[in-house]
C-alpha cells in the first residue's frame, strides 16, 4: 500500500496531512496512524490529519494524535490544514471547516494563517493553576525559570495525576518575558513536549490576561520553542472570552508518498 501526503508545520508543530475525500483512509487502523508519525520508522510527526468533505463547509479536519488514537482540536494543525485546503482547491484565502470542536473560520495571509477558536465560557482557577478547554482540555500553570524547567517530567507526572489519567490533558507552563508570553507544552497523545500546541498557546494567552501578563487587553504575542504566535479575544466575563483567534505561520515542509506493508 502506497500513501500521499504532504508535511507541514506551524510554529514547528508538524502535521502529515492527507486529502482523504475519497475516504479510502481506515481511521479505525491506529497502529498505521501510529506508524506514519513515528520519527524513525515512518514520516514522523505530531499528529495526523485527513481532509475530507464535508456538505456545507470547505472541508473536514480529522485529526489524530501521534500514538494514532482521534484526538480533539489541534489549533496549529487547523492553520496548516487550511493553508493545504487552499493549496489543492478545496478553499481559499478564506475557508471555513468542521472540526472536532466545531466550526472554525480560517484567514490566510502570505504566509501567515489566522484561525478562529472556538468560545471560552468558562475558566477554573484551582489556586497553583488554571484549567479550561479551548478545543482540547489545558492545565495552564505559571512558573519562573521556563527556559530550564523540566516540562517532560513535571507535564508527564499532571497528565497522569489522579484528576486526569483517564481523559488526559495537555499541560502547559508559562512565564512574562518582556515584550512576550514564553510558553512550553507537554502535549497527552504525544506523550512529550512538542515545539508549539495552538490550542495551548491560546488557553495560555487567555490566562495571561487574567493574570495580567499580556501587552494589551485583547491580543497576547507568544513566544515558543518553535516560533511566534499571536493570540487575540475579546473578554465577556471574569473568565470568558470570544472573538478568539490564533494567528502565526503554517508552512509546507515536503510531500511524498510512503509504502505500508503492516509491519515494522
Amino acid at each position: 500500500m502506497k500513501i500521499s501526503f504532504s508535511k507541514y508545520q506551524g510554529a514547528g508543530n508538524d502535521f502529515i496531512i492527507i486529502d482523504d475525500r475519497k475516504e479510502f483512509f481506515n481511521t479505525s487502523d491506529a497502529s498505521l496512524i501510529s506508524r506514519l508519525c513515528d520519527r524513525r520508522f515512518g514520516i514522523g510527526a505530531d499528529g495526523l490529519m485527513l481532509l475530507r468533505n464535508k456538505e456545507g463547509y470547505d472541508f473536514e479536519m480529522i485529526y489524530f494524535n501521534s500514538d494514532g488514537g482521534l484526538s480533539s482540536m489541534c489549533g496549529n494543525g487547523g492553520r496548516c490544514i487550511a493553508r493545504y485546503s487552499k493549496r489543492i482547491g478545496t478553499s481559499g484565502d478564506t475557508a471555513v471547516f468542521i472540526a472536532a470542536d466545531g466550526v472554525h473560520e480560517a484567514k490566510i495571509t502570505g504566509s501567515s494563517v489566522k484561525l478562529r477558536m472556538c468560545d471560552v465560557l468558562q475558566i477554573e482557577n484551582a489556586g497553583d493553576f488554571y484549567f479550561l478547554d479551548t478545543g482540547s482540555p489545558h492545565y495552564v500553570k505559571m512558573v519562573e525559570g521556563l527556559a530550564l524547567y523540566d516540562v517532560y517530567n513535571e507535564g508527564r507526572r499532571i497528565r497522569n495525576s489522579p484528576r486526569f489519567q483517564n481523559e488526559g490533558t495537555n499541560v502547559n507552563f508559562i512565564e512574562r518575558e518582556p515584550g512576550f508570553l514564553f510558553v512550553r507544552t507537554y502535549e497527552r497523545g504525544v506523550e512529550d513536549e512538542t515545539l508549539a500546541c495552538g490550542t495551548g498557546v491560546t488557553a495560555s494567552a487567555l490566562v495571561a490576561s487574567l493574570e495580567g501578563m499580556c501587552g494589551s487587553p485583547g491580543s497576547c504575542e507568544v513566544k515558543t520553542q518553535g516560533g511566534r504566535l499571536k493570540v487575540y479575544f475579546t473578554r465577556t466575563g471574569p473568565s470568558s472570552f470570544k472573538d478568539i483567534w490564533l494567528e502565526g505561520p503554517a508552512v509546507e515542509v515536503f510531500t511524498g508518498e510512503i509504502g505500508y506493508d503492516g509491519s515494522k
